[in-house]
């Protein structure tokens, strides 16, 4: 398994005033990708003049609370999913993933509480 993209994610249930705050801090959104998946997750990816990525995510499920973790693009998502679930880290989603046509994702939580968006792009 190799890593493939490695960035902080902000999962939220307000991404216009997030995008808005990084927005005044440099970054500039390069896309927003919305319905994704059973949770209609709203995805949205940023970056600023010195190449740092940002994510921020809003699932259509409502959060008590932000939640900031990392995203991991992963070239093998079946390794990493079980290498991260024999390390005790559980699925937010059960046992499902959040597809589209071009990437299949799952948010796991460490036992420790923080959080791995893990990802992987379908390529033809």
């Amino acid at each position: 398994m190799k890593i493939t993209t490695f960035n902080p994610q902000i999962i939220t249930k307000d991404a216009a005033s997030l995008e808005k705050l990084f927005g005044e801090l440099g970054f500039e959104t390069r896309h927003d990708q919305k319905g994704i998946g059973e949770h209609n997750v709203e995805a949205i990816r940023m970056k600023d003049g010195n190449g740092f990525y940002l994510d921020i995510s809003m699932p259509e499920f409502q959060l008590d609370k932000d939640i900031v973790g990392i995203r991991m693009n992963v070239d093998d998502f079946d390794a990493a999913y079980k290498l991260l679930t024999e390390q005790g880290f559980r699925n937010i989603y059960g046992n499902n993933t959040a597809d589209t046509k071009t990437s299949k994702s799952a948010v796991m939580i460490a036992p420790s509480g923080f959080v791995i968006n893990l990802i992987q792009h379908i390529k033809d």
